[in-house]
């Protein structure tokens, strides 16, 4: 009877001194067989930590928080096996807590990442389909779901996603990337999930961690991917580690807050005041959301080891990086090559909203400008910017003059020998943070035709964001909120059901039904992909591209033009060759290229040549 309270006052005393142990599990077999585990409780740095199965602790680090230990093992040649923690104070009242390294996934570290061959699909959750009505509002949420109000929770969530995976194949996309998943407890706006309270869990309102899971799964059935929008810049306020910070320096701190200067350039800029580095580096997004400090090594440590648990965890296929140029520069490449090194096959895009080719370059991994200051990111691949900036007014400029209209798409290309690796470019007309294309476009579906022609054949890996797809417009000028509309018939009682076909209204379904059968197409054209790409100045605002390999060459045609142009061929005599003809993707009409062509006003021609 002793014996037996005794273990019920070490099981108490347990629950009442630990409260966190993150990851809350690990895997053996890893490249790096490092792994540093946090204990969180009340004064549990006062505890001595000893461990089981002849496993090493290879360090101890306390901090001026006592209710934070950080304890490091080496996991090399442990098999996977339950362990179990001691933790015993100079009284000798000592509690345990198992902890467990599970088996990997066969083959788990040559995991493919997302590329050239993908269209990525990008969805925020919360605006998309509300697949269990029953989740969204949590007794423990700070902001309820009222889908009357813009800037509120509207109620979508992964079992929506989950029933519309069949919508996201039959429009040819073979890739998405939610906007982020884990909890976001802020008391208003969180539905966009940037300001995470707690990076191991799946916010409620969305569903649980095993229903991610079960997305991922749902995924590659289809052989579909998953990527993850991973914040390493900041956290919520809400976030439970800040409210008791590990360390002073854990945040970025002037005391407390201070705004972001938001002027990244001051991160390679060899003339720039550490004044304004400092701002761009340290300051804060905004002031809801706290700069993690990547410079901190356990900071940095925590980040890396929450990314690599997530690919393991939810089997992965790449990760889209928030505000990734506002980072520690020498941490977030530690980051970065840490997560590439365990999986030398995985992706990682980097959101870095520049507006000059150069300065995106610098971050791309192996960059030759980033080496003129000995940097290298080790990211694989960033997001074209320049190239939507172009979109957003190109296609508006009817005439073509010197600097406007088509010419604008043909200068961005021409600096493409700044970026190490072309391919892996990310190119897109729209995201969750920019205008809607087709409200600066008025939903003119000739001129959506010509930008998504554009995004379909061009190098790098292409993105379109949610309803794009189906004519969904919205202006951001009138506040983020007017960007990220509902789905339509993503709710129960929705008036009209873009997901179906017999759903869609006529202009729901000419977008559709165009993007669908260019987007399917480019999933098995490998000259798209891969091949290389020769362009021709704009004559007229009429833009001629090829992207070609050995065996196959594709012509693309785009009119920016509001009449109808007339163009000899033979001034692409050296992409045509020998070819007589090519056969549009699209309308199946096929143009004899031996003679003049003819193409209609704002419209475009992807000939397969024959």
């Amino acid at each position: 009877m002793k014996k037996l309270i005794f273990l019920l006052l070490i099981s108490a005393s347990a629950v009442a001194q630990l409260q966190k142990t993150e990851p809350p599990f690990w895997y053996a077999g890893m490249q790096n067989p490092e792994l540093q585990i946090m204990f969180y409780g009340k004064n549990i740095a006062q505890y001595d930590v000893s461990v089981t199965n002849n496993v090493v602790i290879t360090g101890v680090q306390k901090t001026q928080n006592p209710n934070y230990v950080f304890v490091t093992i080496d996991t090399k040649n442990v098999p996977a096996s339950d362990l179990t923690f001691s933790f015993k104070n100079k009284n000798k009242v000592a509690f345990t807590k198992n902890y467990s390294l599970k088996s990997r996934k066969k083959d788990s570290a040559l995991r493919k990442g997302f590329d050239s061959s993908d269209l990525i699909y990008l969805i925020m959750p919360d605006r998309f389909a509300n697949g269990n009505p029953g989740n969204d509002s949590t007794a423990d949420s700070a902001e309820k779901a009222d889908r009357s109000k813009p800037g509120s929770r509207h109620g979508g969530d992964i079992e929506g996603i989950i029933k519309n995976l069949d919508y996201i194949k039959e429009l040819g996309a073979t890739a998405i990337w939610n906007t982020p998943l884990c909890e976001d407890n802020a008391p208003r706006g969180s539905y966009h999930g940037y300001a995470q309270s707690d990076v191991y869990r799946i916010d409620p309102r969305y569903g649980t961690n095993e229903d991610y899971l079960r997305l991922s799964s749902e995924l590659h059935k289809r052989d579909m991917k998953l990527i993850l929008d991973y914040v390493t810049n900041h956290w919520g306020s809400e976030h439970w580690m800040v409210k008791d910070l590990p360390t002073y320096d854990w945040i970025h701190q002037f005391p407390g807050y201070a705004q972001s200067n938001y002027r990244m350039a001051t991160q390679f800029d060899p003339n720039a005041a550490d004044i304004d580095h400092k701002y761009c580096v340290d300051g804060w997004f905004v002031q809801s959301m706290p700069d993690l400090n990547q410079a901190n090594p356990l900071v940095n440590k925590y980040l890396i080891q929450n990314a690599i648990w997530w690919i393991e965890y939810a089997d992965l296929d790449g990760f889209r990086v928030d505000t990734y140029s506002y980072c520690d520069k020498k941490g977030i490449s530690e980051w970065t090559k840490a997560i590439m090194d365990e999986y030398p096959h995985f992706n990682i895009t980097g959101e870095v909203w520049m507006n000059d080719q150069a300065q995106m370059a610098y971050w791309q991994k192996d960059s030759k400008i980033g080496a003129l200051q000995s940097y290298n990111s080790h990211l694989p691949s960033v997001m074209d910017f320049t190239l939507q900036g172009a979109m957003m007014s190109a296609l508006n400029e009817d005439k073509g003059e010197w600097d406007k209209g088509a010419v604008k798409f043909y200068d961005n290309f021409t600096n493409d020998f700044l970026y190490p690796d072309i391919d892996n470019i990310l190119v897109f007309a729209e995201n969750h943070d920019t205008n809607r294309l087709n409200e600066v476009y008025k939903n003119d579906f000739k001129k959506y035709q010509l930008a998504m022609s554009l995004i379909a054949t061009v190098r790098g890996i292409p993105q379109i964001y949610y309803g794009s797809e189906i004519g969904m417009a919205g202006d951001k000028a009138k506040g983020d909120p007017d960007i990220r509309h509902d789905f339509p018939g993503g709710w129960n009682g929705d008036a009209n059901n873009a997901f179906t076909s017999v759903g869609r209204d006529a202009q729901q379904k000419q977008f559709f039904d165009f993007s669908s059968k260019l987007f399917n197409w480019r999933k098995s054209a490998g000259v798209i992909h891969k091949g290389k790409t020769k362009q021709y100045l704009p004559q007229d605002n009429v833009y001629v591209y090829f992207r070609y390999d050995d065996q196959k060459s594709v012509m693309v045609v785009l009119n920016n033009s509001n009449e109808a142009r007339t163009f000899k061929t033979s001034r692409f005599a050296e992409s045509i060759g020998n070819f007589k003809s090519g056969k549009d993707v699209i309308s199946g009409k096929t143009v004899d290229l031996k003679n003049d062509v003819s193409i209609e006003a704002k419209s475009a021609y992807i000939l397969e040549l024959n």
